[in-house]
């Protein structure tokens, strides 16, 4: 298969410039002048409409097998090409079996085979207890690890100790493969389960069980455990800036801990969340939206290294729609559809660059996957995988239009800015004016591994 598309904005790693991308045998095969017209080739000429490097999402509960009635492999795929993300990695909780070992991460890949309309790619779990599982993961393929350092929600899943780090870190440093880390210590956490309804509703208390200070005591011990073992860390979807000077100093002595912050911190704030709206609950929780802005200027200002989804959804009845207990609802938000959307509104609205998205979206975390040589840009030698997108265009969110699963999502009825009219992925037109187009060829991914595991 042979084609070139031509833009009059392609954004390609030194900036955005038309250009025409010549694509063959799934792969980038040359970049070229936008007025070079080649003969007897197919050609999609998308005028000024953007052409991106496909989204990369390294956070997504893509809950499969065991909870596929939560999301699934086929919805959440679709959902990812509708979105312009042509490769997800699935996080290893939520799922039944979890992650944690060489047999559940078989019994995931089978499931996930020939359901995935884009390509797909796992993190493994470190629980207590696991260490010993963790090199057989790498050597099976997994692309580094997670661990949650408070209870992730689901018993199958136990949260990692001190203890537990120091055991797994060793072996991870050796492996050259990342520890991604849900970073609250348990320590600061409040249960208000018990309180009554009336107090259990207001957004306020659910603030207040989870406070900063969780997250910042976290993010001191990773920095540490870190810089004591040369290991990689990343701290996953972090929602308080008061965080970021940690992670500077951190940066500026060579340890090796980078961070995401996710599309809800970045577009909701505290104050705007009304008592009993629980389709915006998460973990961490939502911040002030003072916070909000310190976490744009982190992105912005290279502290914040990505943006990733953390797409968590779940039935309805589990977000407690109908009394709007926080306490008692899933702590999750869907999002993974409209995330580029998301991001793009308010970061156009801060005098942010489409080259800066694409770092966010793409590029930042196709390193953090280990997947940078094939994937993240618009580069001869890489995956065909592109978004035709129109920046411009505005939509108002439908929840119930999205190919997620489930419709709750506390953007519906929002509206947002871009538009993605074609998802193409290794070649292939996946997703075109609304629909997913072809059968379900996503490829499961498997990260190269360094010699002495040969």
């Amino acid at each position: 298969m042979t084609f070139v598309v031509r833009s009059e904005r392609i954004v390609l790693p030194d900036g955005v410039r038309a250009a025409s991308i010549y694509v063959d045998a799934e792969r980038i095969a040359r970049i070229a002048p936008y007025d070079e017209q080649p003969a007897g080739v197919q050609t999609l000429d998308v005028g000024e409409l953007a052409v991106l490097p496909g989204l990369i999402d390294t956070h997504v509960h893509m809950n499969d097998p065991g909870r596929t009635d939560w999301e699934g492999f086929e919805h959440a795929t679709r959902a990812a090409a509708a979105g312009g993300v042509t490769t997800l990695v699935d996080m290893p909780l939520n799922s039944i079996p979890s992650t944690t070992s060489v047999a559940a991460l078989e019994a995931k890949r089978k499931a996930a085979e020939g359901r995935c309309h884009v390509d797909v790619g796992f993190w493994g779990g470190v629980v207590a207890g696991n260490t010993e599982d963790l090199e057989p993961l790498a050597r099976a393929g997994v692309l580094g690890f997670k661990c949650f350092l408070c209870p992730s929600g689901v018993e199958e899943f136990s949260h990692a100790t001190e203890n537990d780090l120091r055991a797994a870190l060793p072996v991870l440093s050796r492996l050259a493969l990342p520890l991604l880390a849900h970073a609250e210590l348990p320590a600061f956490l409040r249960d208000s389960s018990a309180a009554d309804i009336a107090y259990r509703r207001r957004y306020s208390t659910w603030l207040a069980s989870r406070p900063a200070a969780a997250e910042h005591a976290a993010i001191d011990l990773l920095a540490r455990l870190a810089r004591e073992y040369s290991a990689r860390v990343h701290i996953v979807h972090l929602a308080s800036a008061d965080a970021l000077p940690v992670i500077a100093e951190a940066r500026a002595a060579g340890v090796s801990l980078t961070a995401e912050t996710c599309p809800h911190y970045l577009t909701f704030a505290a104050e705007d969340i009304p008592d009993g709206a629980t389709a915006f609950k998460c973990a961490p929780p939502i911040r002030e939206r003072e916070q909000q802005e310190r976490l744009w200027r982190g992105l912005a200002g290279g502290e914040i290294d990505l943006v990733a989804t953390d797409h968590s959804p779940s039935p309805p009845s589990l977000k407690c729609l109908d009394d709007g207990d926080f306490a008692r609802a899933w702590g999750g938000i869907a999002s993974l559809q409209i995330g580029l959307a998301a991001v793009w509104t308010g970061a156009v609205s801060r005098g942010a660059s489409l080259q800066q998205l694409a770092e966010w979206m793409s590029a930042a975390p196709a390193r953090l996957a280990g997947l940078h040589h094939v994937k993240g840009g618009i580069t001869v030698g890489h995956d065909a995988d592109l978004v035709i997108w129109d920046p411009d265009a505005t939509s108002v969110v439908d929840g119930a239009a999205l190919f997620h699963r489930h419709s709750v999502t506390p953007y519906g009825g929002m509206r947002l800015r871009g538009e993605v009219r074609t998802t193409i992925l290794r070649g292939h037109v996946v997703f075109d004016r609304g629909e997913c187009v072809g059968p379900a060829t996503g490829r499961l991914l498997k990260r190269e591994m360094a010699p002495f595991l040969n």
